[in-house]
């Protein structure tokens, strides 16, 4: 039994399910909760259906739920972003992917648990990030190469999360050529003067959502207004093939971590263009403008989830790379 397609009229629950997320084995329990909780069903069958659905449907639906992974999410939040209806439409999270890092970061634990949420939990408002105008919602990764995304496997990004990402992406390069980055962050609204980093990066990583700690689930502050910033300099790249050993490299002492945190940015590369994952979405180009819109997206949360992270002490980007 497969997720049907609706009839095309205007609904004010709709739900959009990848049916290949994951092990794909989803598509029964999401179509059976979907049915108990007024949602009506679309599926995608190809690329840029997801977006598709959720624009068309967004100007009349009050709640739009993504059945799938970060990218699914992604595209439905960029559809919604795209019919201009992010201040009239929540948008909820049904975790069918892999690694579900953005759905635990919210607090939503599994299929069931995500429309316990939908119907009782609460409402938050929320950052998105958007890089050369597309909209991220979790993080954003540079260097990834197109190759070593498609060939991460499930188990890999099931322990990882995205590091499973610069894991493979050294692995399959064999040696890893670095980056040649201009990366200036932008003033801070406490009056920080701006900061230019240049020189040779092996990954540059940016978390809305997503906190890169080397651990598998890590949440940032989502409602500061800020992007926190990673740059993996150019060190050996053995340090990154073991996972104890990424976590070990994305740990606060590492000598290898520049980190910022700041409201926008822009990346150019020296040489040749580079790649960059927007939630698992490719996007190719030598130069990246990545800025955040504070509060700009309405989610349902879960009860694990945390506005403040930190407890109003601001987790330590600043590192001795910095200095």
């Amino acid at each position: 039994m497969g997720c049907s397609m609706s009839p095309p009229e205007a609904s004010d629950r709709v739900l959009v399910c990848n049916p290949v997320s994951g092990s794909g084995d989803h598509v029964d329990d999401v179509t059976a909760l979907a049915a108990d909780h007024g949602f009506e069903v679309r599926t995608t069958e190809q690329g840029g259906d997801a977006k598709r659905f959720a624009r068309e449907a967004a100007p009349e639906a009050d709640l739009i739920a993504a059945a799938g992974g970060d990218g699914t999410l992604n595209a439905v939040v960029n559809g919604v972003a795209g019919a201009d209806a992010l201040e009239t439409t929540t948008v909820a999270v049904v975790p069918a992917g892999t690694g579900n890092n953005f759905a635990t970061n919210i607090g939503v634990q599994g299929l069931e648990h995500a429309f316990t949420v939908i119907e009782d939990g609460r409402r938050r408002e929320i950052d998105i990030g958007t890089a050369n105008g597309r909209v991220f919602v979790n993080s954003c990764v540079g260097g990834i190469t197109a190759e070593a995304s498609s060939e991460t496997t499930t188990e890999s990004k099931a322990e990882l999360g995205v590091l499973a990402y610069v894991k493979n992406t050294v692995e399959t390069l064999g040696e890893f050529d670095s980056l040649p980055l201009r990366v200036e962050t932008a003033p801070r609204p406490n009056g920080e003067r701006a900061r230019a980093w240049e020189g040779e990066a092996l990954f540059v990583l940016i978390g809305n959502c997503r906190r890169f700690t080397g651990a598998r689930t890590a949440q940032a502050h989502v409602e500061d207004g800020l992007l926190e910033v990673t740059i993996v300099e150019d060190a050996a790249t053995a340090n990154l093939v073991g996972g104890a050993a990424l976590e070990g490299l994305f740990g606060q002492e590492s000598t290898h971590i520049v980190r910022r945190r700041t409201p926008s940015l822009a990346i150019e590369s020296r040489e040749e263009s580079v790649a960059y994952s927007l939630d698992g979405e490719m996007l190719e180009t030598e130069t990246l403008h990545l800025e955040t819109t504070p509060n700009a997206l309405e989610i349902a949360v879960g009860e694990d989830y945390r506005a403040d992270p930190d407890d109003g002490e601001l987790w330590p980007l600043e590192t001795p790379a910095d200095q």
